[in-house]
């Protein structure tokens, strides 16, 4: 287990309201958009996110490679099992326990999806 999962475990899982509004903030303070405001949180999942990490979709472990933004502007996991690959909607992607260091950027995103 790298330093970086180590350090994930000692933090509040799922993140509290404050914290996703702190994180929120920082992600959108200079997109003046909801297309600039997506690009940002994308650049930072990107950034922070552990890749690759395990997780459960639909009963299998598969493992997430990578996170990208395609051109509908949609946040998507690359999972892999096997030899077979799949993008999952971020909004949708189970985390697993514990998370992967940088998680709670997923957690933000999907609070700001909601309107949070």
């Amino acid at each position: 287990m790298t330093a970086k999962r180590v350090l994930a475990k000692r933090r509040r899982w799922p993140p509290g309201k404050a914290r996703l509004k702190a994180l929120i903030a920082e992600a959108i303070v200079d997109a003046y958009d909801e297309s600039e405001q997506r690009t940002a949180f994308y650049t930072l999942i990107d950034e922070y996110l552990d890749t690759p990490f395990d997780t459960e979709i639909l009963g299998v472990t598969a493992t997430v490679e990578r996170i990208e933004l395609t051109r509908d502007e949609q946040i998507v996991a690359i999972c892999r099992r096997d030899r077979s690959r799949q993008a999952i909607p971020i909004l949708d992607l189970p985390i697993p326990h514990p998370p992967p260091t940088g998680a709670e950027w997923i957690e933000a995103f999907r609070a700001w999806a909601r309107g949070v």
